[in-house]
């Protein structure tokens, strides 16, 4: 798989995704990797193919699945409802790349007042996380926690030299102690609530 301009040296390790100290970005590009596909790839500190999204249907589709860079299954995202009331389900697949029956119910988006999204873990009590900046067609966004914290932010990307890229080439910052997978699900939940993906 290509490389892409890697951030500076990282201590996060893209194999094993999940809580991790320290604050992290990835490169995500809004395009597929797969021709004539929808869908994003989402690069690592090192420059090389972490996760990937490939939506061989219309954009918005109503499932997508969520993949490490050898095409295991790690979350399936489902939309379900229509117009106002459209949300979108969201679980964690098996080991093996997840069977329906196996799949784990994870957390659930739905859109909210303001233009945001709210999120709520599967079993929880209300609302956990929000997405600002979610009905917007423009890139930059942030992901709250339910004390209002910042977990997590979307711009363009910048090289070094201060170029700033394309729309569909962002930079996530992942906040330390979140779990990565549950923030980059996230993402592609707003990419198809924008059907951008």
């Amino acid at each position: 798989m290509a490389k892409i301009q890697p951030f500076p040296s990282s201590p996060c390790s893209t194999s094993s995704p999940g809580v991790q100290q320290g604050r992290h970005a990835y490169t995500v590009w809004m395009k597929s990797l797969v021709f004539n596909g929808n869908g994003c790839a989402v690069y690592g500190p090192d420059g090389a193919v972490a996760f990937r999204v490939d939506n061989y249907g219309s954009r918005g589709g109503r499932e997508v699945l969520f993949m490490d860079r050898a095409g295991n299954a790690l979350i399936r995202i489902r939309g379900k409802g229509v117009g106002m009331f459209r949300r979108w389900e969201v679980s964690r697949c098996a080991k093996d790349g997840g069977q329906d029956e196996e799949a784990t119910q994870w957390f659930s988006v739905r859109r909210a007042e303001k233009g945001e999204a709210a999120v709520a873990m599967h079993g929880g009590a209300g609302t956990c996380y929000t997405i600002e900046g979610c009905c917007a067609r423009k890139p930059e966004y942030k992901i709250r926690d339910v004390d209002s914290t910042v977990v997590a932010e979307v711009a363009r990307k910048q090289t070094a030299a201060g170029v700033v890229l394309g729309e569909d080439v962002l930079t996530l910052t992942v906040g330390p102690k979140v779990d990565h997978l549950l923030v980059l699900g996230l993402v592609v939940v707003r990419g198809l609530m924008n059907r951008s993906l």
